[in-house]
């Protein structure tokens, strides 16, 4: 008995843990896209009751054809499940099949492509706050194929800020500060540095959001938040880019293709350390990715795939001492698995890695991981210059709700002037 209750412990554990980021766990799963439609660089919020649609998209490369279903799952503001029943956020059907796909055409790649526009009528979000949408085989939530986050935002909360060069002198040139405000409305505010948590995304990234964030001052029903010590992100550099809108006419960044039969292997130029260049800027979509083709009319089940080889120098040709080097971006879901590594090669003495990619234009870069530690960096240099899209989630927790309600949301951008040049 005390096994069987240890296994079944250690099941749950994983299983939440699972649903903590946004993941893929079948192999033959490609390409997987939740975005507001029409706009692939959004993230995937729904406003509570409202008209709006969420398009979710991926490709089998099985290329036959299967029964996907998907759910969602009610989480608080730390992306753990609800003890709720699904009845309680769940307007219809807690599982819907995803009956609408297409098989691959023109391209030499065989693969089935998926999609569905969420919410779908029979299935509706009564709730705001942190959902997970999870997809799976044949109705079995144990066959899981991945998991994609879903912001459900009741706009109560108006949030207006800047950004501005922080004070510290060992920051204000690489580093960018976010100062705003939160006008709260609608909501019983009597506790609001205790009931109001927000949460601070640069370009869509969950992986280093800023969280737990305290008002400095709360001025009736407006929280403000400037004090010197919140708010401060690395500013980066602009991404590196990869065009793969057309797999024939190769863009500046590929060095060579082979072309097979019935597959394409495209070659990158060597990348290098960019922490020590000079800031330029060159527009970019802050490392997310577009599907999207210059040869068909629809690239989601028209556009075709390549094996796509990165390589990246090391330090005079030889690998960075005690780090791990990962490839980074939407791409990847900026984890740090054995699939998005960058090999060292003894024979080349570069980093290496490849990947199967459909046609698209991606941003990407290089992120080091310390082997004793764990502490991250990048290979790009940090620039106030850097234009970066910033995201304010504000989330509320009643004493008696059950759940943290996201009731705001802001938009703020580093730099509006979009220049051709800057340096």
């Amino acid at each position: 008995m005390r096994i069987f209750t240890w296994i079944m412990a250690l099941m749950i554990s994983v299983n939440v843990q699972a649903q903590l980021t946004d993941s893929v766990y079948l192999s033959n799963i490609h390409s997987v896209r939740f975005h507001v439609q029409h706009n692939q660089q959004s993230l995937p919020m729904y406003r509570l009751n409202s008209s709006d649609k969420l398009f979710l998209g991926f490709d089998d490369m099985d290329a036959n054809i299967k029964s996907y279903y998907y759910t969602f799952v009610l989480c608080d503001y730390n992306w753990r499940p609800v003890n709720l029943n699904p009845f309680d956020y769940i307007k219809g059907f807690t599982q819907n099949r995803i009956s609408n796909y297409r098989y691959s055409s023109i391209a030499l790649t065989r693969y089935t492509h998926y999609h569905a526009l969420l919410p779908d009528q029979n299935a509706m979000p009564t709730m705001s706050g942190n959902y997970i949408v999870k997809v799976y085989l044949d109705s079995d939530t144990s066959k899981l194929a991945f998991t994609r986050r879903l912001l459900v935002v009741d706009q109560k909360a108006t949030v207006t800020g800047e950004i501005v060069q922080p004070f510290t002198p060992n920051q204000f040139n690489t580093h960018q500060k976010l100062r705003f405000s939160a006008l709260i409305k609608g909501v019983n505010s009597f506790s609001a540095a205790q009931q109001v948590k927000v949460v601070i995304l640069q370009n869509n990234r969950w992986d280093n959001a800023m969280r737990d964030i305290s008002p400095t001052f709360v001025r009736g029903n407006t929280l403000e938040y400037n004090s010197e010590n919140i708010g401060i992100f690395p500013a980066g550099k602009e991404f590196r880019w990869l065009d793969l809108r057309s797999l024939r006419l190769q863009s500046d960044r590929i060095d060579s293709g082979a072309y097979h039969r019935n597959s394409t292997e495209l070659f990158m130029k060597t990348d290098v350390d960019r922490s020590a260049q000079r800031y330029v800027y060159f527009a970019d979509i802050n490392g997310s990715y577009w599907i999207t083709t210059y040869e068909s009319i629809n690239p989601f089940w028209q556009g075709d795939y390549a094996t796509v080889h990165f390589s990246l120098a090391g330090p005079g040709g030889k690998p960075f001492e005690g780090k791990d080097v990962y490839l980074a971006g939407q791409l990847t879901d900026y984890q740090f698995s054995e699939r998005w590594k960058m090999k060292y090669n003894d024979s080349t003495g570069l980093y290496e890695n490849k990947t199967l990619l459909k046609q698209g234009y991606y941003n990407y870069m290089y992120i080091t991981r310390d082997q004793a530690t764990g502490a991250t960096g990048t290979l790009e240099g940090n620039y106030f210059e850097t234009e970066n899209a910033y995201t304010i989630l504000v989330y509320y927790r009643g004493f008696t709700d059950r759940h943290d309600l996201l009731i705001g949301m802001g938009l703020i951008n580093s730099r509006n002037d979009r220049p051709g040049f800057s340096f």
